[in-house]
């Protein structure tokens, strides 16, 4: 619990005190007089903070500290010492001591440095939960044959510095692969700056790259640091580098030659150490032939070639990803995740996916916000590329089975709009409610879960 208190000190009258003030504070306090004790008892429950004194019989506070780390025990720990020397603070605070509180102890002050250790711990937490977020955002899901290939790639070349160019289709996750490469290289602890050159338009495009001096054109009221500066000393990724124009392109080559540039409008050069990873969805050999692109540029930039498949040529990592962005998006909007039945994951694998993983992720997305009901059939799926679902026009043997499937939809959607009441949607059917029950059951449309699809 974030704000449960454990008090460790051999003194009774101080463990006593301690636990009345804190508990007058709103904390829930417990109180042990012995290091042993203690790590019994945060191996039993969790804490948001421990009190801790440093002299203790038996096992002293700092070899207990130790061994709550090695337990795994997470809480902020406050050390508490009488005649605390330079050293025991140092060892202390290499074992993730937060804070110290000498005796004799002032109330105010205690509470005040638990108040601030549980909040650090709480922000702590919170970091951790979202970097978790973050991992899960960029993760490569999939485990076919081309994907564990790309992985190995990604393996092999992230820790060098050697330039990269990704080929693929729109949506392919060309940016995930960048990432990635970023994530496993020597400069992970550095920013992963981008820079979508479709995106830019070609008067800005300059000024975003090498930045601008104050003046250097009308609109420049101040110095911009481009995103080469921003860079240096980490990795620099140009998404879409197919759609520069020559000009820009030129000017890119020199930094990439030199590693230096001038902001727009300056006349003193920066030099920066810059990796640099480009993304293309263009041929850019055919660019070349077409005068789109320049020759040299090309051979800087593709150093280590990499190549994202689309979707269809792994169309068997399909229902991993359809489980990954559910239980994603299931989260992120406070839902139970759906279940996807056999025949929508089969209709999922069945189409051609122009738009890759991408146009699969706003499909998943738009089930978990639009469907209430806890199941997923290729009935309940949103047309595909502006068709129905591959599956559904022939997954029918006999005509039964397709009326069946319609009251089946019929009775789910009633029981969505009553929100799991089968009386309720019984009266909006117009039907009894035995005979509705009944019917369910006929239908295997089990109450339960549909109550839980509506949550």
């Amino acid at each position: 619990m974030s704000d449960s208190v454990l008090i460790v000190d051999d003194e009774r009258g101080i463990r006593e005190t301690l636990r009345a003030v804190l508990e007058d504070e709103g904390f829930e306090c417990e109180a042990v007089g012995s290091g042993e004790e203690c790590l019994v008892t945060v191996a039993r429950r969790s804490f948001g903070c421990v009190l801790l004194d440093v002299w203790l019989p038996g096992l002293d506070g700092l070899e207990t500290l130790a061994r709550m780390r090695e337990q795994g025990a997470d809480a902020a720990v406050v050390m508490i010492s009488g005649h605390a020397t330079i050293e025991t603070a140092v060892r202390a605070t290499k074992l993730g001591a937060f804070d110290f509180v000498e005796k004799p102890l002032s109330i105010e002050k205690t509470v005040l440095t638990v108040r601030n250790a549980l909040r650090q711990r709480e922000l702590e937490r919170v970091n951790a939960a979202l970097s978790d977020e973050l991992r899960d955002e960029w993760a490569m899901v999939g485990e076919s044959v081309a994907l564990r290939a790309l992985r190995k790639q990604i393996a092999l070349v992230a820790p060098t510095d050697g330039r990269v160019l990704i080929y693929g289709e729109s949506g392919t996750g060309k940016e995930l692969v960048a990432r990635s490469i970023h994530a496993h290289s020597l400069r992970a602890a550095a920013p992963f700056v981008e820079l979508n050159c479709s995106a830019v338009p070609e008067e800005l495009i300059e000024s975003e790259l090498f930045g601008h001096v104050k003046g250097a054109f009308t609109g420049a009221t101040g110095p911009k640091r481009g995103k080469f500066e921003a860079a240096d000393g980490a990795t620099l990724f140009l998404d879409e580098v197919g759609d520069m124009s020559q000009r820009m392109q030129a000017k890119v080559l020199r930094v990439l030659e030199e590693q230096r540039f001038e902001p727009v409008g300056g006349t003193n050069s920066m030099r920066v150490d810059v990796r640099v990873l480009a993304a293309t969805n263009k041929r850019l050999e055919v660019e070349i032939e077409r005068g789109n692109f320049r020759t040299d540029l090309l051979f800087r930039l593709n150093v280590i070639p990499f190549e994202v498949p689309p979707l269809r040529e792994r169309a068997e990592d399909i229902p991993l990803l359809v489980e990954h962005f559910n239980r994603r998006f299931s989260l992120s909007y406070n839902k139970r995740p759906k279940r996807f039945e056999a025949d929508a994951v089969e209709a999922l694998r069945g189409y051609s996916w122009p738009g890759n993983v991408r146009e699969l992720r706003n499909t998943v997305e738009r089930v978990v916000i639009m469907h209430t009901g806890a199941k997923v059939s290729a009935a309940d799926l949103p047309p595909l590329g502006g068709e129905e679902p591959p599956a559904a026009a022939s997954r029918f043997s006999s005509f039964r089975h397709a009326s069946e499937a319609h009251q089946r939809d019929f009775i789910r959607a009633r029981l969505a709009e009553a929100e799991g009441n089968v009386s309720r949607a019984a009266e909006l059917m117009g039907m009894d409610r035995s005979h509705l029950y009944r019917r369910m059951k006929a239908l295997g449309i089990n109450v339960r879960e549909e109550r839980a699809g509506t949550g």
